[in-house]
């Protein structure tokens, strides 16, 4: 592998092994844990089906893959789409999946202490 190669799944895997994110959510009386990157067969799901302008779909597709508890375990599965699809407020939905899809825009705890 080459250098440039090795430094890039270097910073991948860093980042997939990096600190889970935590988002209290009251409305569900529930805790999601989320990390700041995915791998791109997961990101490309959701790109997918928001260029077929499917964004709700997309919406609950990141929930579904991305979604974690504290243990890092994915806490929606694929029977669950349809309950999140139907039977859950649109925009509780809204706001976990924006947290979880923007993560990588929130700045880390060391980039802060830097400024």
């Amino acid at each position: 592998m080459s250098k440039t190669l090795e430094n890039i799944t270097t910073h991948y895997q860093n980042e997939i092994a990096g600190d889970k994110l935590k988002l209290e959510v009251p409305e569900w009386k529930l805790d999601i844990y989320y990390k700041r990157t995915y791998p791109f067969n997961v990101e490309s799901k959701v790109l997918e089906m928001q260029a077929k302008g499917q964004l709700v779909e997309a919406l609950v597709e990141s929930l579904i893959q991305k979604a974690l508890d504290k243990h890092g375990k994915k806490i929606f599965d694929e029977a669950d789409r349809s309950v999140l699809m139907n039977e859950a407020d649109p925009n509780v939905i809204t706001k976990v999946a924006s947290a979880i899809n923007n993560a990588n825009l929130k700045p880390k705890v060391d980039e802060l202490v830097k400024e």
